[in-house]
């Protein structure tokens, strides 16, 4: 009996018929030097380093201006403009890219160390974070970069008279001054604060925010052992709320001060910090060093 509807319309790669196939990545080891593009971002870069950073593997691409950003492993970038899937390298490979780490010696901020080199004597600009726990972050991730600068980062112990703190700093020309800003959100106290902050000596005040509560949650929760920072009630103050969700003391001054320093130890390089934090310290740091 013949076949009164002909073949399966349904067999064969009827999906690509009719418009041009899509090109399929193939596996490429990130190799140091290799200049590949994010396809997201369109970062392009020539590979690094590639280590493990919060249970994932990531890549640094290093542009043509010096500056390191880490991606994860894996598929979305292009090499000469073919789509690849880039994966750890392995044997020599692995081996020629510790050279390559070795040589660049990158500081924790992902930028070239700069060896035997003395701190600067301190320029007029400086950077103002709101408490001790933002100053040791940033201390531990831009020390070395702040150091060769010669940019003091100094505590503002909050920001509820923040316009007050700028005028007593008296920013100038050759005295700029940058700020970093705990929970800057729309409708938020310090929104409000920020912006009658601005009014004052703008061409000479950057004032800058992250979104988090605190600038502990700007640490990938990864590096504790979880996959989010929790949500602490509103009656319970945050830090102890934290401390209590991860099974650490957290009834006196003293719990709170050691659970910081246990969480600050997590942090090996910018790559254990959250983006929205990384890239207001690099702008504020721009800001302060460029006149």
């Amino acid at each position: 009996m013949s076949d009164r509807y002909g073949m399966d319309v349904l067999s064969g790669d009827w999906k690509s018929k009719g418009r041009l196939a899509r090109p399929t990545s193939r596996a490429m080891e990130a190799t140091p030097g290799t200049v590949v593009e994010d396809v997201e971002t369109g970062w392009v870069g020539a590979v690094v380093a590639v280590e493990k950073a919060g249970g994932v593997h990531v890549v640094h691409l290093e542009d043509r201006r010096g500056k390191v950003k880490a991606f994860p492993l894996g598929p979305g970038f292009l090499v000469d403009g073919a789509p690849v899937s880039l994966t750890a390298p392995k044997g020599a490979q692995r081996a020629a890219l510790a050279a390559a780490e070795k040589q660049a010696s990158r500081t924790a901020s992902g930028s070239v160390a700069v060896h035997d080199a003395k701190a600067r004597v301190a320029i007029g600009s400086r950077i103002f974070v709101e408490g001790r726990h933002d100053a040791e972050l940033v201390e531990k991730v831009w020390g070395h970069d702040l150091r060769v600068e010669g940019v003091v980062v100094e505590m503002l112990d909050g920001v509820d008279d923040l316009a007050a703190a700028i005028r007593d700093f008296a920013p100038g020309r050759g005295r700029r001054m940058g700020v970093l800003v705990d929970h800057l959100v729309p409708g938020s106290k310090e929104s409000r604060i920020v912006a009658e902050a601005n009014k004052i000596a703008p061409e000479h005040v950057l004032v800058l925010g992250h979104p988090y509560v605190d600038v502990w949650q700007s640490v990938r929760p990864q590096r504790l052992g979880m996959e989010a920072w929790p949500t602490i009630p509103r009656s319970m103050e945050w830090k102890r709320g934290i401390c209590a969700h991860l099974g650490w003391p957290h009834d006196s001054q003293t719990d709170i001060a050691r659970a910081w320093k246990q969480i600050l130890g997590t942090v090996r390089s910018y790559a254990d910090l959250e983006p929205a934090l990384l890239g207001r310290v690099e702008e504020l740091i721009d800001f302060v060093t460029t006149e």
